[in-house]
């Protein structure tokens, strides 16, 4: 089937967002004058196949980026899916099969793959945090760092890993935090109003969470009941003491720990009875999947 028809598990505006960045993509590694080695060395006619293989362990993510891009590059390829996204990998595991023209495999190569291991990385990463807290109902939220243009894309990933999406942005989630609350240090419960004004403009439109440094607003932030408190670079010590009196006073408002957490540490915090982890690192410090194309006899 030719690229162009066949259905991804990208929605419609991760597709577009794939199609957008994979342009810009190409653009930047063929330039004006194309692939000047192909060009020289391989008849514009020849026909070949390539695969793409696993290097190493880890969870695939982006396959259809990868298809979209060869897409791109050439629409009469074909492209074979053998694996999807979300599935575990082992060194040695094929994920698609490209036929059609040797030379269009060959200019698509490098940006798919680049694709393909970028997302692939954040995926693993992901599963890594989400394996760490099996067993517990704590979940693991990604967070805004992500790299400029990349972010649709790179919370796919995180789902493909068995994470969940903090919001998207800016404009669907509120998110209170200390440099926020520094424009209300003049009121006598800063807290308690930026909830208030927040409340009072949106609603429950949107979800509305709020960043607290200390127990003691902690006591504010429950007593203004948001939906969300987000605990920062607390210590399991505290988070316990927050989750206590969260189930006291306040039963329906999620807890959320964040701030320099790693593998070492997440058990721990997600075994005080928190809600949600959100770890930058998911996104902004995920290694590239080790991925090749192979080119067949």
């Amino acid at each position: 089937m030719p690229l162009a028809e066949k259905q991804t598990m990208f929605s419609p505006e991760e597709t577009e967002e794939c199609r957008r960045l994979a342009t810009v993509a190409l653009e930047e590694d063929l330039g004006d004058a194309g692939d000047l080695t192909s060009d020289v060395l391989i008849p514009a006619e020849r026909i070949g196949a390539a695969v793409l293989v696993g290097r190493q362990p880890g969870v695939l993510a982006g396959l259809q980026a990868a298809e979209l891009t060869f897409a791109l590059v050439d629409p009469t390829l074909m492209f074979e899916a053998v694996s999807s996204d979300g599935s575990l990998l082992r060194p040695g595991d094929r994920l698609a099969v490209i036929s059609g023209k040797a030379c269009s495999i060959l200019r698509g190569e490098r940006t798919a793959l680049n694709f393909l291991q970028h997302l692939s990385g954040i995926a693993t990463l992901t599963r890594r945090y989400v394996d760490a807290v099996a067993g517990l109902s704590c979940q693991i939220l990604d967070t805004r760092k992500t790299l400029p243009g990349w972010r649709m894309l790179a919370k796919y990933a995180v789902r493909q890993g068995g994470g969940h999406n903090h919001r998207m942005g800016l404009y669907d989630g509120i998110l209170i935090k200390d440099n926020h609350l520094a424009a209300l240090a003049d009121r006598a419960d800063p807290i308690g109003e930026a909830v208030r004004l927040a409340r009072e403009k949106h609603g429950t439109s949107v979800p509305l969470e709020i960043e607290v440094d200390t127990l003691a607003q902690l006591e504010f932030a429950l007593k203004a009941k948001p939906d969300i408190i987000l605990l920062d670079n607390m210590p399991p010590s505290d988070l316990r003491q927050a989750v206590r009196r969260r189930n006291e006073v306040a039963p329906g408002v999620l807890l959320e720990s964040s701030g320099g957490i790693t593998l070492d540490t997440l058990r721990a915090l997600a075994e005080t009875g928190i809600d949600r982890i959100s770890i930058g690192a998911l996104t902004h410090s995920a290694p590239a999947l080790d991925i090749g194309l192979d080119y067949l006899p």
